[in-house]
């Protein structure tokens, strides 16, 4: 018996990193998923790599549309949507007084804005199906799940556009709870610190990507901030991806039925932010 026996599941962004960990993680647990990502052959090997059921999404969930044709992609391969991983993203660095306008609101509209969309596109299968349970006196949960960051709980030099973002999912997150909690429907929010990932390798690699604009833009961070890892983190290191996606996998399962509008700091302890 796996936790999300029976289970379908979105999780976006899922072909690399945190995301295909959470994917595979789910997989294992006896769950259906939907792999999604920008690119369609990265999300079709990563799919035939994970093995268990699986279909593939691919595209710019920025687009208009984007985001109700994901979910009716989960709805037609597996009949219904159970849990939901709001994980897609990427980071575009800079001063704030050297930002454009441009690079502010990509950050807004992958991190934000679209885990909106996400869950405004799940809401009329997820709404009507938790009234018709809720007159047969069955209680069943679903899940939605955002990926934040200490980024934005914690603010980060050089990430004014990332930090604002990722705070932004802060807030759909408890919104959507004080909303949906009625449906049953159990919104929380996972806080990543240092995670290794491509967008936290060391910049001097020069690994970079495209954006959805077709802006190139560098991927990572300094070594020598990498190397201060050890110094803020009590743990002494920064998180695999597959330890990352364990807080997620207890998010999604029935483990959590009664965790509803909440932020999991997962950081391995790390300091920071300006309070006490």
């Amino acid at each position: 018996m796996g936790l999300l026996d029976g289970k379908a599941a979105i999780v976006t962004g899922s072909a690399r990193g945190i995301g295909r960990a959470t994917a595979e993680m789910f997989v294992n647990e006896g769950a259906k998923v939907l792999i999604n990502d920008l690119d369609a052959d990265v999300a079709e090997q990563a799919a035939s790599e994970i093995g268990g059921e699986t279909a593939v999404h691919a595209g710019d969930l920025t687009k208009t549309g984007a985001a109700e044709e994901l979910v009716a992609a989960a709805l037609e391969a597996f009949g219904a949507v159970d849990i939901a991983v709001n994980n897609a993203g990427y980071t575009w660095d800079g001063v704030a007084h050297k930002m454009s306008d441009e690079q502010f609101q990509a950050m807004l509209d992958i991190h934000t804005v679209v885990p909106f969309r996400v869950a405004r596109a799940l809401a009329p299968q997820w709404r009507e199906a938790a009234k018709a349970e809720r007159e047969e006196g069955q209680e069943v949960f679903r899940k939605l799940i955002n990926v934040s960051s200490t980024s934005g709980t914690m603010g980060n030099a050089g990430q004014v556009n990332y930090s604002a973002a990722k705070m932004g999912v802060v807030g759909v997150t408890k919104t959507l709870a004080k909303e949906w909690g009625q449906f049953k429907i159990n919104v929380n929010a996972v806080a990543f610190g240092f995670v290794e990932t491509r967008l936290t390798a060391a910049k001097e690699a020069g690994e970079e990507i495209t954006s959805p604009s077709g802006e190139k833009i560098e991927l990572g961070i300094p070594e020598q901030m990498r190397s201060m890892a050890s110094a803020i983190i009590p743990l002494g290191r920064p998180a695999t991806p597959e330890e990352a996606s364990g807080p997620v996998l207890f998010l999604a399962s029935p483990l959590a039925d009664y965790v509803h509008g909440q932020v999991l700091n997962v950081t391995g302890g790390m300091f920071g932010g300006m309070y006490t």
